[in-house]
């Protein structure tokens, strides 16, 4: 049975489309570089930013570390909030805490931002730990999740017993890499089809109330 469930932030928690997509094709813009058309844009809400600039506008290592740092100049002050919530996850993450599950968020934003964002929409509460990104480097998934295993201060004898909570294939594998679990979720649909099947998440859930179901099931 899983007793300890992890979120991911953007795409699972909240749908932040809006503000990443505004701020990416400003960032770029600012470089005087042709803009990603809007479907390879959507595909930036997930993965690291920089391993995004890298791979969709052929950036340089430096040069990625650069737009995401311009990128962080727009998006602090109000992209963040261009942003909305998985109606009904607040009061699924209350029920779930009500019942005896510990739950923490693991995410590779910016931990700043995680905090501001968490706070705003109701999910601080319900969480025993809240780790992002630091404040100068994007984490890769797997980082983000053993951190959270050593604040909850779980061992490998405890993995069976945790679940990652994602929606897109990176949540999957960084969940693989630290031997435990992940579930897929496809509230705003970012991820490609069949790609979290294929990555292996041991379920798919449509909306936040399947995904309660499948996660009081196991």
């Amino acid at each position: 049975m899983y007793r300890y469930i992890l979120f991911d932030l953007d795409g699972t928690l909240t749908d932040s489309r809006e503000g990443i997509v505004r701020c990416v094709r400003e960032t770029v813009q600012g470089y005087g570089d042709p803009v990603p058309e809007e479907e390879t844009l959507l595909r930036f809400i997930g993965p690291p930013l920089q391993d995004s600039f890298m791979r969709f506008c052929g950036y340089s290592p430096e040069k990625a570390a650069e737009a995401v740092e311009r990128f962080r100049l727009l998006y602090e002050p109000s992209g963040q909030y261009e942003n909305r919530p998985a109606p009904g996850m607040a009061e699924v993450m209350g029920r779930l805490k009500e019942k005896g599950y510990v739950l923490a968020l693991a995410s590779s934003k910016p931990e700043n931002l995680c905090i501001s964002i968490c706070g705003r929409f109701g999910f601080t509460p319900h969480l025993s730990a809240l780790v992002g990104s630091p404040l100068h480097g994007d984490w890769k998934k797997e980082d983000v999740i053993r951190e959270v295993l050593r604040q909850l201060g779980l061992t490998e004898r405890d993995l069976p017993q945790v679940l990652m909570v994602g929606d897109r294939k990176f949540d999957v594998h960084g969940a693989r890499a630290c031997g435990v679990d992940c579930a897929g979720v496809e509230f705003f649909g970012y991820a490609p089809v069949g790609e979290l099947e294929e990555a292996g998440a041991v379920t798919v859930a449509a909306s936040p109330k399947e995904l309660e179901e499948f996660i009081l099931s196991h």
